[in-house]
């Protein structure tokens, strides 16, 4: 009896170790997606401030911040975040589902951009040569920063989640919704004062194929990417919050 209660308690001791190792390994990949998420968006956040510093126009988006900033007041990443919030906004109504990463990148991009901005980290030339190679190094930037991000697994941003859902809606292919949305905000934004230059054109024709060459570097697949919302998470809660609820018999 006593071998068998010694057996029993070293079983016991081998199960709690192996669910002690389970959840710091738990732990370590949480850990991991959280640093890989927030250094992916400060990546692309730097690549934005490369693009707006070379002054020779941005990203069709940032043209809209740009704008916005130039009515209000408020800094270009805040512009960035609010509208953020708004677009979510949408993308909830319409039926989108948003992820965690949806969250951060509706804020933390904004607030790396300013924290670079206005402290002047990224400089900013006044000769055409070295703005347009800043330019392209803006746009590498904002390339390894999408693999570093949305390889996480945990949604895209906030108009990337309107360009989905708005494709749904409306039945129209991608590049027709996308080039609304961007062709608007573009407009929106450069009569609002936002810098709308040769820089634009270069990365509405650009981006795409360097992006592309990033991921096949990294061989990485966007369309392989399982994503996580906060939906499924919110379900999984509360089914663990009936079972605790549940009489004992």
């Amino acid at each position: 009896m006593i071998a068998i209660g010694g057996f029993y308690f070293l079983g016991e001791n081998k199960i709690r170790l192996v669910n002690l190792q389970l959840e710091r390994e738990k732990i370590l990949k949480l850990s991991y997606k959280v640093l890989r998420l927030v250094l992916g968006l400060f990546v692309f956040a730097a690549g934005s401030v490369c693009i707006i510093n070379a002054a020779i126009g941005v990203a069709p988006w940032d043209v809209f911040h740009q704008g916005v900033s130039n009515v209000t007041g408020i800094t270009i990443g805040r512009a960035n975040i609010y509208s953020g919030v708004v677009i979510i906004i949408i993308d909830i109504l319409l039926g989108q589902a948003v992820g965690w990463g949806t969250l951060a990148n509706m804020i933390l991009i904004g607030s790396f951009i300013d924290f670079l901005m206005l402290n002047n980290l990224i400089p900013s030339f006044q000769s055409f040569l070295p703005s347009l190679i800043q330019l392209f190094i803006g746009i590498i930037l904002h390339g390894l920063g999408v693999f570093l991000y949305i390889a996480v697994g945990w949604g895209a941003g906030p108009r990337d989640g309107l360009l989905v859902v708005l494709t749904k809606r409306t039945g129209g292919s991608v590049r027709l919704i996308k080039t609304i949305m961007e062709v608007t905000v573009v407009a929106i934004g450069y009569l609002l004062g936002g810098n709308l230059g040769i820089g634009t054109i270069i990365l509405a024709l650009l981006s795409g194929p360097i992006w592309q060459y990033i991921f096949k570097i990294f061989k990485f697949n966007i369309n392989e990417v399982q994503h996580r919302f906060i939906q499924e998470d919110i379900k999984i809660l509360k089914e663990k919050l009936a079972k605790t609820e549940e009489p004992t018999p």
